[in-house]
């Protein structure tokens, strides 16, 4: 009798959100905005690399950046601090961008320019 191979009836939290991230490039997006919003430094550099993974890897990423790959593995280290520049590569190589929206809220009254 051969042995097959079990597949597990599961998948880790890492392995399904980059299959989310691969399937569905808008909840990446809302993903990220929702941790750029909420969340520190720690929890972007953890959801770029997972989204890294979704889109092909660093190493794809770092030739369609033209970033190199070694500094692309270190800027996205859990001690990684992203300069703009690389960010914005990296996020336009997933097909995102690094935009800036207003703050709505309620009751606040909007800044006024000096007369």
């Amino acid at each position: 009798m051969t042995a097959k191979a079990k597949t597990l009836p599961y998948r880790s939290h890492d392995e399904a959100t980059i299959a989310s991230f691969r399937d569905d490039p808008a909840f990446a997006a809302e993903y990220l905005n929702a941790i750029l919003e909420d969340g520190g430094q720690p929890e972007l550099l953890i959801a770029l690399r997972r989204m890294a993974e979704a889109f092909g890897g660093v190493s794809k990423l770092a030739q369609t950046t033209n970033l190199n790959a070694t500094t692309l593995y270190r800027t996205l280290s859990p001690r990684g601090n992203p300069e703009l520049k690389s960010l914005r590569a990296l996020l336009k190589a997933m097909g995102m961008r690094l935009a800036v929206q207003p703050v709505r809220v309620r009751g606040a009254r909007r800044l006024q320019a000096a007369a």
